[in-house]
């Protein structure tokens, strides 16, 4: 009983520990912000000239040398920040919400408004750390998000309407470490060795359960490559990884396994089980032929082990929506 009581206290600490951080930070965003609007107005009223800015990091290094960041470059950056979001206010609780690092990160390596924006909702309702959020701009997440097509069976719309928001048409896992060529099982052993990366490709609300999952249906066994539970449809997730081109006759299997969790493992309360196959590489056309008549919720993806070329992927961007 005691114990109880602690642990409500340690939740007590924990989350006035966070509410004050994350006051602490909006009020360092906030004060960024103003140095940035005010050195914007004093060089737009040409009441400064550029030497100014470096002058006043020299004065506020001799008379409050206690003060840390704020160096002629980075008042620069703070100036950059507000006039880049500064007739954005749909923005202004966002750019509050993240860090003043990640802030900078998405400033200095995106380009249009539409991709910070994503970022920073991705950096909000992911928490990304500095290093994940790199990754994920590396990894072309936003232009693969726009451009993704992913291929589901009609079931999968049916049951899930939010899936097409949490799943993708391709994946990248260049944090692997494959021969070439490489089998299915040593891909699965190179993705359980680089879990947390998989999780950050996936996304973090995908908990993992297990690998070679076991599934008994009258005398045998079977089992599934991947199984994860998502939180946000509540339901499992099964991967079948394929170190091959997508065949229709792999969905034969992965249909099976779901009428088993579906049977046997997935709780009362929880959505019918998902499942979908990572191909190597994927004719569209035949997938789309094999999904139509599919009753199963099942999705095929395809993934690479080498980061995308960005410029590449822009310019289908500017072709599919021009």
């Amino acid at each position: 009983m005691l114990e109880v009581q602690f642990t409500e206290i340690v939740s007590l600490i924990k989350k006035s520990r966070s509410s004050a951080i994350k006051a602490v930070n909006k009020e360092l965003i906030d004060l960024y912000w103003n140095i940035g609007e005010y050195i914007n107005k004093r060089i737009s009223n040409s009441d400064w000239g550029q030497s100014v800015v470096k002058q006043l990091a020299n004065y506020l290094q001799r008379t409050e040398p206690e003060l840390k960041g704020f160096s002629d470059k980075n008042l620069w950056r703070m100036k950059q920040f507000f006039e880049t979001y500064q007739d954005l206010p749909k923005l202004s609780t966002l750019l509050r919400e993240i860090s003043w690092t990640n802030n900078l990160i998405i400033l200095s390596r995106t380009k249009e408004i539409n991709e910070k924006e994503f970022y920073l909702n991705i950096c909000k309702t992911e928490k990304l750390s500095k290093r994940e959020l790199e990754r994920q701009i590396s990894s072309s997440l936003f232009e693969r998000t726009l451009i993704g097509n992913t291929k589901f069976s009609p079931l999968v719309r049916e049951l899930h309407p939010n899936a097409e928001n949490t799943f993708r048409d391709s994946y990248v896992f260049e944090f692997l470490n494959l021969p070439v060529p490489f089998n299915e099982s040593e891909l699965q052993k190179e993705l359980l060795k680089q879990m947390k990366n998989l999780i950050l490709e996936l996304g973090k609300d995908f908990l993992f359960i297990g690998e070679e999952y076991k599934v008994e249906v009258g005398n045998s066994d079977f089992y599934i490559d991947l199984l994860f539970y998502h939180r946000g449809l509540q339901c499992l997730v099964a991967f079948e990884l394929k170190a091959d081109k997508f065949q229709p006759q792999h969905l034969g299997q992965l249909n099976f396994y779901l009428e088993a969790l579906d049977r046997d493992v997935k709780k009362n309360h929880e959505n019918p089980s998902i499942g979908i196959l990572l191909c190597k590489d994927k004719d569209n056309q035949v997938v789309e032929y094999a999904l139509s008549r599919s009753l199963s919720p099942t999705m095929v993806s395809e993934y690479k082990t080498q980061l995308p070329d960005k410029n590449l992927l822009q310019q289908k961007i500017h072709e599919l929506f021009r």
